[in-house]
């Protein structure tokens, strides 16, 4: 996990406009990599979530469980933060296109994005599969206007619904937006690289061929695998530059 978040931490550093700033939210005495310029650390002693990893019990109680942990910790680094702009919520294990800073910028002022296209990637694979309707599978998928949160003073004021809901779930906050009239656009390319299939992730999630391809039932759907074939992508230079840096 420390290995994981050190290459998260290298993809938020490699924005290639500057302007940005990151905070690490930790339990204290938590054993963390170096930090980039730009990264700072809010420490909390939250007690650990019981329910961490998926299948552990009931599925919804699992989702409430996380949703109130993560809420909780994102609310505490947002806080921390101060005056900002923008947030997005980076989970620690995933990766960012560089061109988010600098596109933010051109397009300050407007609501915020969701990222409509990311990849799905596993560890040590040379092919990532391009995934639609990316915020709905991964949280590090939205880019909002700072004010349009409407944050609490505090974490311990903050309502437990309006924690779980806007803070601690990647799929309400787009719909939510919208009812309020402020909806977020389509991000117009690939902003993140969802990384599955290692030690560590409380989804459980598996490689990508075993995902999204190795099923016997798209034997029987040809044209549905032609178009799961289309989304593979070689993950050369350029795409380990924008999104991993030049280490």
């Amino acid at each position: 996990m420390k290995r994981n978040l050190a290459v998260t931490l290298g993809s938020l550093a490699n924005q290639a406009e500057p302007g940005w700033r990151a905070v690490v939210v930790a339990n204290r005495g938590s054993d963390l990599p170096a930090l980039p310029e730009g990264v700072q650390v809010k420490w909390v002693d939250f007690a650990p979530n019981p329910l961490h990893e998926q299948g552990s019990s009931d599925r919804e109680v699992f989702h409430e469980a996380v949703r109130l942990d993560k809420g909780r910790r994102i609310l505490a680094g947002m806080l921390d933060v101060g005056p900002t702009a923008y947030f997005m919520v980076v989970d620690d294990d995933d990766l960012i296109s560089d061109k988010l800073t600098g596109f933010v910028k051109q397009h300050h002022g407007q609501n915020g994005w969701y990222v409509y296209h990311g990849y799905v990637w596993s560890p040590d694979k040379t092919l990532m599969y391009r995934y639609p309707n990316f915020s709905m599978l991964c949280g590090t998928s939205h880019i909002i206007r700072a004010d349009l949160f409407g944050l609490p003073a505090s974490v311990e004021v903050a309502d437990e619904a309006y924690i779980k809901k806007m803070l601690g779930s990647h799929v309400f906050i787009g719909k939510y937006l919208a009812e309020q009239g402020t909806p977020l656009a389509a991000l117009p390319f690939p902003g993140a690289i969802y990384r599955t299939g290692h030690a560590g992730s409380h989804s459980r999630s598996k490689d990508i061929l075993s995902t999204y391809l190795l099923h016997r039932s798209l034997l029987k759907r040809p044209m549905e695998l032609s178009r799961r074939l289309g989304r593979l992508r070689l993950l050369g230079g350029g795409l380990r530059r924008e999104f991993f840096g030049p280490g």
